[in-house]
């Protein structure tokens, strides 16, 4: 009954017309004569027949008239009146994105003149347009642009690296985000959607990933963006989604991608939409629609889109040992339902509301890519599904404008959602091997995320200051099931006359865990202790306030002050990081009509991501004898002396196990409780006991803008970045340092040697003498993750655009130079050698030295577009690790020269031993080059827009076998080679090969 009551309250704050806070959007127009002296007291006019709206101010004494409060919906115009002494002007389909500020600039001639001079228009539909009002470092697409692209399945991310300073990313884990900005990790970047948050919170990334269908354009912010954005230290990721119109629009689609049968041929697995691997029968068949207009005309507008997707796979059974070797067919579903209604109260009231539904279903249906044992009983889906609904409401007064915005959404990502969710899960081995895998996926990951937004904005304009501030919440409520599975793991053994009377009844994939004999061999069993869910609230709160002051009518000057608090930020502290204060500042000046130099310094700040805290909670223990290890810790100076050990631990996730059980007799959870106090750990986290400080950045950027001709931009940005306190992994109970720069005299440092050397030693058994006495619940590696990483980026980008319009040729190319320096990649990085992070600055895993991206379209006949996409890249970083060594007096190799063994983080940044005298990220991979091109013929059917069109997309056309450069995951990538650069690369991934992509659509 709360739920409801909560929720009907939120929808009457979009239907009752109350006066709300600022804008989304406001336009300034320019007007100037042609001495390009501005023009004072003349009216300016600005309408949009899409959706009724008409309105006049007009110059102030700079020349300028400001329209604020504007809808994104429609296309404007601006246009002048003839007077006695200029003629009438007039500049049209104008395309406003959310949160902008967009310019005009119109140069009248005198009566007497015979032609019109050059008009400038800043407008983000505009691809031969200059910013004349901030500094901030942004590129677009327009709907044209995104509907021209060759992109696959209408995924607006996969447009994304087509923009300047946005490359495709090496990411940490399948489904991290496929984008990099300015070389960084994509967890940092900030999605938002009309301007609201559309974070998945945990991780990062899109919480609802936005279909092409539902977006008006897409906008990157990547540095020097202004006060009213935060939250992130790496760029703005924002869409404007589309509206309806006085009159109707409508599509219809299909699209299909028909696999193998005339794709380019390669040996290596490529990716699905959310990021996992695929390989055999790969095929997508996607469809959908998309309708808007008005239910009253000039008043209400809707627009509604849905989307689905189907992937089909194929993956191998093989288990020889059980004769069996079978395909199994699995399925991916992608479900995106959009809806927006939009309400002009009057002319000085309107609101919006907008909801999303995403329902992701990632199916993994047994076996593998190229063989494996997991049987269908193991079968599991990986959910994403995501809620968006959104009110957004804005007043215009006579000098202000307001605009209060409220957001619920909720997102569920259940990793692992078993088809058997009662069922253990058992390992059978014989012979030495592992000839099954079956029941349930044997582990939990559940999260459920419920937030909550409130932004209030304002704006007032006072002479030749336009004040702009707000302030808001990001309210997160995190639950998490996680940890090993709570029916009990067992790891049988088969003898052989048991496996072959079960090969012998010819089961097939069918196989289950009650065909295994009742008398079967358990050599272990385990159980997960702490089955209930676990987390806490993440709280965001901001406030800023901004002045953008007319210095002279050339001359915009822009200062900005911002603050941010994260109560995760406190950590196991006893308060959190209270001096997120960001100062920003920039100019622009217009050197001509058709040139301005901009620049700027700003300081952004970064939230908490909440796996950092989430981590240090699930891999954690209150248990006494954890507990006296880490006053032993605070003791020998390894964690600050202030340490409260209780703020730092929690009851999480932890295994029991036993041994000597019947098969499927294990014991349950409950009665295995006492273990927690004694059981000991190879790993675990705690609560940085000083909080975490918000990751930062200091940039600063200038940049000039030229503007060819009405159609042609020429742009430049220069860029450096440096950030601070950026999340790495600390062990506090680490081995000591044990250098090895010498290939050619290497000497392993054992496992019992490396763990005599940490500040509380750890005895071969596990246990530790502490205080004299023998403690058996300790961890081998106490880890928790600290605020202390940097990085610095230097950049240069250099842009050439040309709209079509109505010529038969239009393009974009964009040239980066660019360097990225880190000393940590990740909040799961941790230094090679102890925690000596001083030899780990180097080259990004992300870093590229250059970048070209080049786009082209030529329309030949009025139902013609052929486009051409080239994207060149210099290869990316490779990090030497080592190869195997003897053991000294033993048999055995290794490539643990330090004797530190693994840790968690190394599954998912493969982070080995490096190969001794190499730096990290020491070597290259080579060029990178994709050709993608697309092709669209449409049939019009009488004098209106309506028409089918026929599209073809072939991604990387040249079949081009590329090491780097694509969307992947580091451990799987080519990144991480054996040995010194002289052994060369071993291909282990590599770019997907020539794909074709087939597409109807029919649009009104």
């Amino acid at each position: 009954m709360q739920k409801l009551f909560a929720f009907s309250a939120f929808l009457c704050l979009f239907f009752l017309p109350l006066s709300r806070v600022w804008a989304q959007v406001d336009l300034v127009v320019s007007v100037l004569d042609n001495a390009r002296k501005p023009v004072a007291g003349l009216p300016v006019h600005l309408d949009n027949a899409a959706i009724g709206f008409t309105a006049e101010q007009p110059t102030n004494a700079q020349g300028q008239a400001r329209f604020r409060g504007l809808s994104t919906a429609g296309q404007y115009a601006v246009s002048t009146t003839a007077t006695a002494v200029y003629p009438a002007v007039r500049e049209a389909g104008l395309t406003l994105r959310a949160n902008s500020a967009p310019s005009v600039t119109l140069v009248l001639p005198t009566v007497s003149s015979q032609t019109l001079a050059g008009v400038t228009v800043r407008a983000p539909n505009n691809g031969t347009s200059i910013n004349t009002q901030n500094a901030e470092v942004a590129a677009e697409l327009s709907a044209r642009e995104l509907r021209e692209l060759p992109i696959e399945a209408r995924d607006v991310t996969r447009a994304l690296y087509r923009l300047p300073n946005v490359t495709l990313a090496t990411g940490f884990f399948s489904e991290a985000p496929n984008v990099s900005i300015n070389g960084a990790n994509g967890l940092y970047t900030n999605y938002l959607i009309d301007g609201l948050d559309n974070n998945e919170n945990f991780l990062g990334g899109q919480r609802f990933a936005i279909p092409v269908g539902f977006a008006q354009n897409v906008n990157v912010l990547t540095n020097n963006f202004s006060t009213e954005f935060g939250n992130s230290a790496n760029g703005i990721v924002n869409v404007t989604t589309k509206s309806g119109a006085n009159d109707l629009s409508a599509e219809a689609f299909y699209l299909t991608r028909p696999g193998p049968g005339i794709d380019g041929k390669t040996d290596f697995a490529q990716r699905d939409l959310s990021g996992n691997q695929v390989k055999g029968g790969f095929q997508r068949q996607q469809f959908g629609f998309g309708v808007g207009g008005a239910l009253v005309k000039d008043k209400t507008f809707f627009y509604l889109n849905a989307e689905q997707t189907f992937d089909f796979k194929d993956n191998v059974l093989t288990s020889p040992a059980l004769g069996i070797n079978a395909t199994v067919r699995g399925q991916n579903r992608f479900t995106y339902l959009s809806g927006k209604l939009d309400q002009r109260w009057t002319e000085r009231l309107r609101s919006s509301l907008r909801a999303n539904v995403g329902i992701v279903n990632i199916e993994r249906q047994g076996g593998g890519l190229d063989g494996g044992v997991a049987f269908p009983s193991t079968g599991n889906r990986q959910d994403r599904n995501s809620i968006n609904v959104a009110s957004q409401n804005v007043y215009v007064g006579g000098r202000f404008t307001a605009e209060t915005d409220l957001q619920y959404a909720r997102f569920r990502w259940n990793y692992a959602r078993a088809d058997n969710p009662n069922s253990p899960d058992v390992t059978v081995n014989s012979g030495g091997q592992t000839v099954a895998v079956l029941g349930h996926p044997g582990y939990l990951f559940d999260s459920h995320q419920s937030t909550w937004q409130a932004q209030q904005k304002f704006s007032l304009l006072r002479g030749r200051s336009t004040f702009k501030g707000g302030f808001g919440v990001i309210s997160t409520e995190h639950r998490l099931f996680g940890g090993g599975n709570p029916n009990g793991s067992y790891s049988v053994q088969l003898s052989p006359a048991q496996l072959a009377a079960l090969r012998a009844r010819n089961l097939g994939a069918g196989l289950s865990i009650t065909d295994i004999p009742a008398d079967a061999q358990v050599l272990n069993y385990n159980v997960e202790l702490r089955p209930a869910s676990f987390g806490t609230t993440q709280n965001l709160y901001n406030i800023y306030l901004e002045d953008q002051y007319a210095v002279t009518d050339r001359l915009n000057l822009t200062l900005g002050l911002r603050y941010d608090y994260d109560n995760l930020s406190r950590g196991g502290a006893a308060h959190g990081d209270r001096n997120n204060v960001a100062p920003r500042a920039n100019f622009n000046l217009r050197l001509t009509e058709r040139s301005s130099l901009r620049g700027g310094y700003g300081l952004f700040y970064d939230k908490i991501l909440y796996t950092v805290y989430s981590d240090a909670l699930q891999q954690n223990t209150t248990s006494a004898d954890y507990k006296t290890q880490l006053r032993e810790l605070v003791r020998v100076g390894a964690l600050p002396a202030n340490t409260n050990v209780d703020r730092i631990t929690f009851d999480g996730n932890l295994s029991g196990s036993v041994s000597n059980v019947a098969y499927l007799q294990g014991p349950s959870a409950a009665s295995l409780q006492g273990q927690r106090a004694t059981v000991g750990s190879y790993e675990r986290r705690i609560l940085n006991p000083n909080g975490y400080a918000n990751p930062y950045s200091h940039q600063s950027t200038l940049g000039y803008q030229y503007q060819v001709s009405s159609k042609t931009l020429f742009y430049v940005d220069a860029m450096y970045n440096r950030s601070y306190d950026l999340f790495r992994l600390r062990n506090v109970n680490a081995v000591s340092e044990y250098a090895q720069n010498d290939p050619n005299n290497v000497v392993v440092r054992t496992p019992a040697q490396a763990d005599a050397t940490r500040p509380v030693p750890i005895r071969p058994d596990g246990s530790a003498i502490i205080n004299g006495q023998t403690v058996t619940g300790v961890a081998r590696n106490v880890v928790m993750t600290e605020s202390a990483g940097r990085s610095r980026y230097v950049a240069a980008s250099f842009n050439l655009q040309k709209d079509a319009a109505e010529d038969k040729v239009g393009y974009r190319v964009s040239y980066t130079l660019s360097n990225l320096k880190n000393d940590t990649e990740d909040v799961n990085f941790r230094a090679a050698d102890a925690n000596n992070y001083a030899p780990e600055f180097a080259n990004s895993i992300n870093d590229r030295t250059h970048v070209i991206n080049a786009i082209g379209s030529y329309y030949p006949v009025r139902s013609l577009r052929l486009t051409v996409a080239a994207l060149l890249q210099s290869g990316q970083p490779v990090n030497r690790v080592t190869g195997v060594y003897l053991v000294p007096g033993t048999t055995v190799f290794t490539n643990d020269l330090n004797g530190d063994g693994s840790s968690f983080s190394t599954a998912y940044l493969g982070n080995a031993d490096r190969f001794p005298g190499q730096g990290r990220n020491s070597d290259r991979l080579p060029w990178a080059r994709t050709f993608d091109v697309g092709a669209q013929y449409s049939l019009h059917f009488g004098e209106k827009t309506s028409r089918l069109e026929l599209t073809a997309d072939v991604f990387n056309v040249l079949n081009t076998q590329n090491l780097s450069g694509y969307a992947n995951n580091a451990t799987q990538s080519n990144q991480i080679q054996v040995g010194p650069p002289s052994a060369g690369i071993v291909k282990r991934n590599a770019s997907a090969p020539r794909q074709f992509q087939f597409g109807l659509r029919y649009a009104l």
